[in-house]
């Protein structure tokens, strides 16, 4: 199913900026990046929950936030995308 996890993360501290680059860093794991805070993962039930409890631990609960939509497996007709940075299929074969 395709997830989209989005972050508000509080970079006013130097802890709060070292929260940011782990979670981004942990997002690139499970999918790409669309926008800044915004990644598009294929994930099955067992990857969600395991990427939501790494991102749990990471953050501050009292400070920052986490976002997870669940589209589906039909999302293909519920994503349109405008502008720049056009993204690949994530299901489709990539070559390297």
């Amino acid at each position: 199913m395709l997830v989209l996890i989005t972050y508000d993360i509080n970079t006013q501290t130097p802890l709060g900026r070292k929260r940011l680059r782990q979670v981004a860093k942990q997002c690139v794991n499970y999918g790409q990046r669309v926008q800044n805070s915004v990644f598009e993962c294929v994930l099955d039930a067992a990857k969600c929950r395991e990427v939501q409890h790494t991102l749990e631990k990471i953050i501050d609960k009292d400070k920052d936030s986490l976002r997870f939509y669940y589209l589906g497996n039909n999302y293909k007709g519920k994503v349109v995308h405008i502008g720049a940075k056009e993204s690949f299929d994530v299901e489709d074969t990539l070559i390297i």
